[in-house]
């Protein structure tokens, strides 16, 4: 039969194409080597930047549309075709789709010979990156079918919800057990989730570890959590059967359809994707029902991530060194200044350090908005000096800066560069950031002591270990956190439990720095406790280095 391809003409296989292509997602072609001729499916113009579907001077004419770094690879297969070295074309490379957004193709062709002339190739090219559309360890279709699916539903949709589900941890099973018993667990919990839900619900595996249920049928978040329940408890009978071998739990986000207000696929998915993330920020092993307040909130910190980002890469542009005095107790007189951070939006606002110095320490832009905050202080604190010249300096320093950073030789070393002693230097540490037995503050403490820096323990009282901290640790100073201020102000056993502190302290040779006093009244009940030094809103808020000048300096 082969020695009759030739007798078959390029015009019948474009009819055949025509023919195949809506029956089909691949795209068919025939290169016509003879008149320089190609003709592809038609629906291939609708996915890629071809100049039609049919076109002549063909190898020129897919330098329009091949990605450039893989022209050679497809110069080099043809000439190999048409001098007879190769009989099949087998070629993985890259088409620009729509957008001239690189697209990975495998293209296979056969070549038809008239004796040894190249008289046309016929074959099919099919997307290898493309979304599968069934899954074959779940044994259940796939987002692309899900997305299929939704562009058929009409809009708006019908009311119901999507419950979408993931599965927590699921990476430890894979790492412990293997990637085998990993696609066991898939499959299980597949068939935990259909054993719940109605034949009216759709449910699809969307990525990795992830379901999604699809319910039109005037479902509520009342159901939605009931269905989530019962699934949960399915869940908790397979790993009770399989011997606690793999111990997991499901989170679940729920969608209803009333909350929908963009029905394009993308952004269903993005607000499900939220719910079902927002589960597991939440504690996991739990499911969450969309709230509109909350997608803003997500929205508002997203934002504020990304004006955070471009301050960074503008050299900090936006942060401002605020500086709040520092008090001897006992004489009043100034002692030193804390460094503070603050943030200007581009949108104009001062965002609240509440906000933003969490996202720079979950980003990691702490290490680097650190180290200018570091020039900062010590800029400030060496121009004081040159009237006080016992002045101290007070650095914030984030556990993430003594994990992730060489944070003490860059305070070191700044300080050098700016003719500060390191005794007039001091790092404060917040107790709530603190990690137990970790070598990297065991090393942060020997090296502050080596180079003469002082230690002060932030926020003491807010935590739960802080007597086991004042042994490990050893600081120098215990800054008594303001809540915990608050409370022995107005209740006579917390200021006797404060007084207690302040004499253990005292006893073990350290000092303590009462903050957040605000009153006269609060000022002379806390001088009492005999602290070594107090700060707070009625000696002086945050300011700016030229405003701290000119009420506490000159």
């Amino acid at each position: 039969m082969e020695q009759n391809f030739h007798e078959i003409t390029v015009e019948q296989l474009c009819k055949v194409i025509n023919l195949l292509h809506p029956c089909m997602d691949d795209y068919l072609y025939v290169y016509d080597f003879i008149n320089d001729f190609y003709y592809i499916s038609p629906h291939a113009k609708q996915r890629f930047c071809i100049p039609d579907n049919t076109f002549h001077d063909v190898v020129a004419s897919h330098g329009l549309f091949v990605y450039p770094a893989d022209l050679a690879a497809l110069q080099e297969d043809l000439n190999a075709l048409l001098e007879g070295r190769r009989q099949f074309h087998n070629l993985e490379y890259r088409w620009l789709d729509l957008d001239r957004q690189p697209v990975w193709i495998n293209c296979r062709g056969y070549v038809v010979r008239d004796q040894e002339k190249a008289l046309y190739m016929i074959g099919c090219i099919n997307e290898i990156g493309a979304a599968q559309k069934a899954d074959n360890v779940s044994g259940l279709l796939g987002s692309s079918s899900l997305q299929t699916y939704m562009d058929t539903v009409p809009v708006p949709f019908p009311d119901g919800y999507l419950l979408h589900l993931g599965l927590d941890d699921f990476k430890e099973i894979n790492e412990k057990l293997g990637i085998e018993y990993g696609d066991t667990v898939l499959r299980q919990t597949a068939e935990c989730i259909s054993k719940c839900i109605f034949p009216s619900q759709k449910l699809y595996r969307t990525v990795a570890d992830e379901f999604l249920i699809l319910d039109f049928q005037g479902g509520s978040c009342k159901d939605a959590k009931a269905l989530y329940r019962a699934i949960q408890r399915e869940i908790i009978h397979f790993v009770e059967e399989c011997r606690y071998e793999a111990v997991f739990t499901i989170s679940g986000g729920i969608l209803e359809s009333s909350k929908i207000k963009d029905y394009s696929f993308y952004d269903v998915m993005k607000l499900s994707e939220f719910s079902l993330n927002e589960a597991k920020r939440q504690g996991k092993n739990r499911c969450y029902c969309f709230c509109q307040e909350d997608y803003e909130a997500f929205l508002k910190r997203k934002k504020l991530t990304q004006f955070l980002r471009q301050a960074v890469y503008q050299d900090c542009k936006g942060f401002e060194a605020y500086f709040q005095p520092l008090f001897h107790a006992r004489t009043n007189t100034l002692y030193g200044a804390e460094t503070l951070m603050r943030f200007h939006s581009p949108e104009g606002s001062m965002v609240s350090p509440v906000e933003f110095i969490p996202i720079l320490e979950e980003t990691g832009l702490i290490i680097p908005v650190g180290r200018w905050i570091l020039e900062q202080a010590l800029t400030a604190c060496k121009c004081i000096m040159e009237t006080i010249p016992d002045f101290r300096i007070s650095i914030n320093v984030s556990y993430v800066q003594v994990i992730k950073s060489d944070i003490i030789n860059e305070i070191v070393s700044a300080a050098n560069a700016h003719q500060v002693p390191p005794a007039n230097v001091i790092v404060e540490l917040t107790e709530s950031g603190l990690l137990e037995s970790n070598p990297h503050f065991t090393r942060l403490l020997a090296k502050l002591r080596e180079n003469g820096i002082r230690l002060a323990l932030d926020d003491f009282g807010t935590g739960y270990s802080n007597f086991h901290y004042l042994h490990d640790l050893r600081p120098d100073i215990i800054k008594i956190d303001r809540s915990f201020t608050a409370k022995a102000l107005a209740n006579e056993y917390e200021y006797n439990l404060l007084d207690l502190i302040s004499k253990m302290v005292h006893t073990l040779n350290l000092n303590v720095c009462v903050e957040g006093i605000e009153t006269s009244n609060e000022r002379n009940q806390i001088q009492n406790l005999a602290p070594d030094y107090i700060q707070g809103f009625y000696f002086g808020k945050p300011c700016p280095y030229q405003q701290f000048t000119e009420n506490y300096i000159k």
